[in-house]
């Protein structure tokens, strides 16, 4: 289905920006593409779809994307969702709307197929834009897989937001499908040189105001009919903050 004319009102005022974290899982890429645009459109959510492409050699920095994200995801849309590319939402009854409250967990611990501990705010997680920029966006520290969803849960508490769940989803585990195969795409959790000390510390430096980074290219594309947009991004490390960046 299309996105309807902006003088629609069945369809609302505000605007998503689907922020989604990529490196070489095109074939996620396929199936997610199509499925979410028709996911969102049925419950009548104006979209666009990011994919956010990291095309440098440095490891990969899932919260450093999503800061371009924001910063590149344009005026007319005024809420993001941090969405992982394996994650596909199979109730129609989860909320994707706007979370003017505060931050909305969507993948929440009850419901996520593998995390289930209660301050895990990874997978889909939805603000505002104005919540975001009062977090300072997410920290850049965080190289290689995983931490950077439990760092910025102590960002939204220090600004004063209160995380929010879904209720009355009875489906429970099996409200996601995830494409996640661990046998065929193997996480960099390795940790290096003061890396294992720095992951369980905030940031209260870092996100927003200091990410680096350079857009190589920025193109529409249309996947099975389903139209996004795709940055390739090349990040930056100061390799003396955050040696761990590369392998070394």
């Amino acid at each position: 289905p299309l996105q309807p004319p902006e003088e629609e009102p069945s369809w609302g005022p505000h605007r998503l920006a689907l922020l989604v974290p990529f490196r070489e899982r095109f074939e996620e890429l396929l199936a997610f593409v199509p499925y979410m645009h028709r996911f969102l459109s049925k419950k009548r959510i104006r979209h666009r779809i990011f994919i956010l492409n990291q095309v440098d050699h440095f490891r990969f920095n899932r919260a450093s994307l999503i800061n371009v994200g924001f910063l590149e995801s344009g005026n007319d849309t005024d809420y993001i969702a941090m969405h992982d590319v394996d994650l596909l939402p199979l109730n129609e009854h989860l909320d994707y709307g706007f979370p003017e409250a505060g931050p909305f967990h969507v993948a929440s611990p009850e419901l996520h197929p593998l995390y289930h501990y209660k301050t895990y705010v990874g997978g889909i997680l939805l603000l505002t834009k104005q919540h975001y920029e009062l977090c300072n966006g997410m920290s850049n520290r965080f190289w290689g897989w995983g931490r950077e969803d439990d760092e910025f849960y102590r960002r939204i508490k220090g600004a004063g937001l209160q995380v929010r769940r879904p209720s009355g989803i009875t489906t429970g585990y099996e409200t996601f499908q995830h494409l996640h195969d661990p046998a065929w795409r193997k996480r960099d959790q390795k940790r290096i040189a003061a890396q294992k000390q720095e992951q369980f510390k905030v940031d209260r430096e870092g996100g927003l105001n200091n990410v680096r980074y350079r857009i190589e290219s920025r193109t529409d594309l249309s996947v099975a009919g389903a139209p996004c947009t795709v940055l390739n991004i090349l990040l930056d490390c100061d390799t003396n903050e955050t040696p761990w960046c590369t392998f070394g």
